[in-house]
């Protein structure tokens, strides 16, 4: 590491949320690079990152972490593109962004060698909430494999110092939290969207809450939405709880409805 708090932090994935996390950090001092299947080099000489077109010098460019900021579909791919053997036996710090952990966290200690640390991370925030600053938002992390506790320390203080609610949590145990958070909010969003529910004259304050979670919903890629559902165990349980809670309250009503049009129980 060049300085005790400043790192060199290698971005995998220079998509917008990469650029998002890029901005902080540059602000705060660290050096950044850059490789994306994409050619970002121009925005990233604009922003004063050096962009590698070639993963091979990317991986060997020295980095303090090499930070993961691909799509939940594409990590397995992505990671067996890279040449890890290439790392030069030094320790570095892997960290990923994904909004699952078990999957990052068991693909990373399937294809790192030994000596390469592992950090597993959910910013619960992006570049639409996060615009006007971290200050109060949740920053969940799980040191999965640490030895070199300086690094981990100093990216940590990354969000820390933003003033991120940092929030200590097993991989397993978010994936359980956010199966029941993050993917029901993004169900009921996409529900919502295929009902085509549309702002009216006369919206009660509930329903201008439900027009704008369907509307934040939405501007996520199906992409991101699945790989909740595929790469979290525990969502599929989530996914059947909400589908007998729905037609728990149908029978619910249908059966109110037959007391209130056929007191007497006659067929209607």
């Amino acid at each position: 590491m060049s300085t005790p708090s400043s790192l060199k932090i290698g971005i995998v994935g220079f998509g917008s949320f990469g650029q998002f996390l890029a901005k902080t950090m540059i602000k705060q001092g660290h050096t950044l690079r850059a490789n994306s299947r994409s050619d970002y080099s121009q925005l990233c000489l604009q922003m004063g990152i050096q962009f590698f077109r070639d993963v091979i010098e990317f991986i060997e460019a020295d980095n303090d972490v090499i930070l993961i900021c691909t799509s939940i579909l594409s990590l397995s791919e992505v990671l067996s593109s890279m040449p890890l053997s290439r790392l030069k036996n030094r320790p570095t710090l892997f960290v990923d962004v994904l909004s699952v952990k078990e999957h990052p966290r068991d693909l990373l200690l399937q294809v790192l060698p030994e000596e390469s640390d592992i950090l597993c991370t959910h910013p619960m925030f992006g570049p639409v909430s996060g615009k006007d600053g971290w200050k109060d938002l949740t920053f969940v992390y799980d040191k999965v494999r640490i030895r070199d506790e300086a690094i981990c320390s100093n990216f940590l203080h990354i969000f820390a110092s933003e003033g991120c609610r940092m929030i200590q949590m097993s991989c397993e145990e978010h994936d359980k939290v956010a199966a029941k958070s993050q993917f029901v909010t993004h169900t009921i969003g996409r529900t919502l969207a295929e009902m085509d529910i549309k702002s009216s004259p006369i919206d009660t304050k509930g329903f201008q809450t439900l027009v704008q979670l369907k509307d934040t919903t939405m501007r996520d890629s199906f992409d991101l939405y699945s790989g909740l559902f595929i790469y979290n165990r525990f969502a599929r349980q989530e996914l059947e709880n909400l589908e007998h809670a729905m037609h728990k309250i149908k029978e619910m009503l249908v059966q109110r409805m037959n007391e209130e049009l056929c007191p007497e129980k006659a067929e209607c």
